[in-house]
């Protein structure tokens, strides 16, 4: 493992112990040559999933684009990076058990409007607002009295 310090080759693990619930390895490294250390994680490779856009288009699934969708949703409500963390692997989750080769986005936005409604409304209804495309107030108001019915 190159050190992300000097870029020398020459690291050594000094700690190694389960991570997220035992779905990855956490390790602890020191450099051998500037002796600074750092940690690096790993992980079972997925089988590659490819996303159906609303176009057709297929692309890669990239987790970032959906972590980038909920940090926007979340922007300024009292929600933690870990709390975002942990819904986005959540998501990821129930993504890569439907065992899929590829997937609808339409799909993917439908978990994550579903973690969302229980973490955060506000968060729920910015993300439904991008993600359905809302046209109007009258949509964007029926979907907050979705949410007031539930309560």
């Amino acid at each position: 493992m190159k050190c992300p310090f000097c870029g020398k080759e020459n690291t050594r693990v000094i700690d190694s112990r389960p991570a997220d619930e035992g779905c990855s390895i956490r390790r602890r490294r020191q450099c051998d040559e500037c002796g600074k250390r750092f940690t690096t994680y790993e992980k079972v490779e997925a089988i590659p999933l490819v996303v159906i856009k609303k176009d057709n288009n297929r692309e890669p699934y990239d987790r970032a684009k959906i972590e980038a969708g909920v940090f926007r949703s979340c922007h300024k409500r009292p929600i933690s990076v870990d709390q975002i963390n942990t819904l986005v692997d959540e998501v990821e989750t129930a993504v890569f058990n439907m065992e899929e080769k590829e997937i609808q986005s339409s799909i993917i936005g439908e978990v994550v409007m579903d973690k969302l409604r229980g973490l955060d409304p506000v968060a729920y209804v910015r993300f439904a607002s991008v993600y359905r495309e809302f046209k109007d107030v009258n949509t964007f108001m029926s979907e907050i009295k979705k949410i007031l019915d539930k309560k």
